[in-house]
C-alpha cells in the first residue's frame, strides 16, 4: 500500500471518528435531557395522583361547587387582570426553570441558569477557567450589565447581586440574583449571558 492510500485510510479514520464523537455527545445529551424529563414526568405524576385521590374523595356535588365557584371568581376579576405578568409569590415555592447554554456547535455545556420560586436566579458557568468571565471585563460590563441588569434595575431597584469565583482567581463561578420579579426579565439575562459566551 503506498503513501497515498495510507494517507486517503488515515484521513478517512480521522472523519468518522470525528462523526462517532459528535454522535457521541449528542446520544448523552439526549441522554441527559430524557433523564430530566423523567424526573419532570415522575413529579407531575405525584401531583396528579394527590390531586385524583382529592377528587375522589369528594362527591360530585362538591366538586361542581368548586368549579362554579372558580368560575364566579373569574367572572368577577377583570380581564386585563388575568392577563398580569406577576403572580401571586405563595404560589410559585418550589418552582425551578431550567435553561442550558450550548457552545455554538453544540459539543460543550457552558452554562446552567436556574429561576428558583420566580424570585433568585442561579448562573452556574460550567468551565469558568476554560471560558473565564470577569466582573471588569469590558463585554461584561456592556453586554450583560448594562445589557440586562441595569435595565432590570430601573424598573426593580431590590434587585440583589452576588458573585462567587473560582478558586482563589477573579473569575466569575457563579452569578445568584434575587428579588427577580418577571419571567420576561429572565428571558433577558439568558439572552445576554448566551450572548457574553456565544459571540
Amino acid at each position: 500500500m503506498n503513501s497515498m492510500e495510507n494517507s486517503e485510510k488515515d484521513s478517512e479514520i480521522e472523519k468518522l471518528t470525528k462523526i462517532l464523537s459528535t454522535i457521541q455527545n449528542l446520544y448523552y445529551k439526549k441522554k441527559e435531557q430524557i433523564d430530566e424529563l423523567q424526573v419532570e414526568i415522575s413529579e407531575l405524576k405525584n401531583v396528579l395522583n394527590y390531586l385524583n385521590s382529592m377528587v375522589s374523595s369528594k362527591s360530585f356535588h362538591s366538586a361542581d361547587e368548586i368549579y362554579h365557584k372558580a368560575l364566579d371568581q373569574i367572572n368577577t376579576v377583570p380581564m386585563n387582570e388575568l392577563f398580569k405578568e406577576e403572580i401571586q409569590k405563595d404560589n410559585l415555592k418550589g418552582s425551578s426553570i431550567k435553561r442550558k447554554i450550548f457552545s455554538k456547535d453544540d459539543q460543550e455545556l457552558l452554562c446552567v441558569l436556574k429561576f428558583i420560586d420566580f424570585n433568585l436566579v442561579i448562573i452556574k458557568f460550567t468551565n469558568p477557567s476554560k471560558n473565564p468571565i470577569r466582573e471588569t471585563s469590558e463585554d461584561f460590563i456592556n453586554i450583560f450589565l448594562r445589557g440586562a441588569l441595569i435595565k432590570i434595575k430601573e424598573k426593580n431597584p431590590d434587585l440583589k447581586l452576588n458573585y462567587k469565583y473560582f478558586k482563589d482567581t477573579d473569575i466569575i463561578e457563579n452569578i445568584e440574583i434575587s428579588n427577580l420579579k418577571s419571567i420576561n426579565d429572565y428571558d433577558l439575562i439568558t439572552s445576554k449571558i448566551k450572548q457574553l459566551l456565544t459571540p
